[in-house]
């Protein structure tokens, strides 16, 4: 199967060639492109050495698969150019992920809403994608009414740059600012950009994907994202509300049965999920979990997640390999 990586020079990018590698994805000729500054550039794969290409000579390749994780406009301008030509689209960016005629896809949840006559398809958004391979299985069970989630997410959200203005920070030393205030010592109520509601782009894509990967627009959600000073790892405090009564013995059964799912629920011994629990691996990690005493049928609980890996890159090589299997995408 011919695969093109198309932004394989970023955070993600680099971490899905990692996860194809792990997973023994069948790749037989992988293109990876990037822009025209990357072109010409070498990148490490399965033990050789493969050339980044442009975009253009990407697509004039004709691959059988297309990978994106090279931002909204990106996507926007080159995965029509892809698909037109035959070639499947899993695009990580927010470009399509609300176009009602494109499948929005959690492995775990939803990968039935994928059709063969789809040739773009979206990766959500790396904190919806862990809040909702938790509460999915709840909301199967016991149907969630409203979700009240706090975020606290890791400056590899950001990139690159994020990253580095972290390391500068902790070091002392000045550089480029990837945010409007320090992040060493801080956390930032304040993740994308902010819109006329008075919320932020994350905190509405946690709103809008919940509705449409659940297929349910009855589910209420608000949301407030925090940026702390965190490599690796994204945690959420969330409080559910459902319309049928439950019992925490069933709702941790439910959660170790989950598919995704890494229930760490034992707090008198000092486990429960953090960021270090999730660094490189691709599981969702559960914990702390605990009756709402001051509303009915209500559940608080703690969800931790790589966001590079199962927030991005795992997601997508999940959805190609379930298209793999679904005959949808042939090798």
């Amino acid at each position: 199967m011919k695969v093109a990586l198309v932004g394989a020079t970023g955070m993600v990018g680099r971490s899905m060639l990692k996860i194809m590698e792990e997973r023994l994805f069948p790749v037989t000729t992988l293109i990876p492109a990037a822009s025209e500054r990357s072109a010409g550039r070498e990148m490490e794969f399965m033990g050789k050495a493969h050339r980044v290409v442009s975009v253009m000579e990407a697509v004039e390749s004709k691959p059988h698969l297309a990978i994106f994780s090279a931002g909204a406009s990106t996507s926007k301008e080159w995965a029509p150019a892809f698909a037109e030509s035959g070639t499947v689209v899993i695009d990580n960016s927010s470009a399509w992920r609300m176009d009602e005629n494109i499948p929005l896809v959690i492995p775990e949840i939803n990968i039935h809403t994928i059709g063969g006559g789809n040739m773009i398809i979206a990766n959500p958004n790396c904190s919806t994608i862990q809040l909702l391979v938790a509460l999915a299985p709840l909301h199967r069970e016991y149907g969630v009414r409203r979700v009240v989630v706090s975020t606290y997410q890791s400056v590899t959200g950001t990139g690159t740059a994020a990253v580095t203005q972290l390391e500068n920070e902790s070091r002392g030393l000045e550089g480029d600012m990837a945010y409007p205030h320090p992040i060493y010592n801080n956390a930032l109520p304040h993740c994308d950009s902010f819109l006329d509601n008075g919320y932020t782009k994350e905190e509405m894509k946690l709103v809008n994907e919940t509705k449409k990967i659940l297929d349910d627009d009855s589910v209420k959600v608000t949301a407030t994202a925090v940026r702390i000073p965190v490599t690796g790892g994204h945690s959420e405090s969330v409080n559910c509300e459902f319309t049928k009564e439950y019992s925490l013995d069933d709702v941790r059964k439910a959660l170790s049965e989950a598919p995704g799912v890494t229930l760490c629920d034992d707090p008198f011994n000092n486990i429960y999920p953090m960021p270090v629990t999730a660094n490189n691996r691709d599981d969702v990690f559960v914990g702390r979990l605990r009756r709402d005493f001051s509303r009915e049928k209500s559940l608080n609980l703690w969800i931790v997640a790589d966001n590079i890996r199962k927030g991005a890159a795992t997601n997508a090589i999940q959805i190609a390999e379930k298209m793999i299997e679904k005959g949808l995408l042939k090798t």
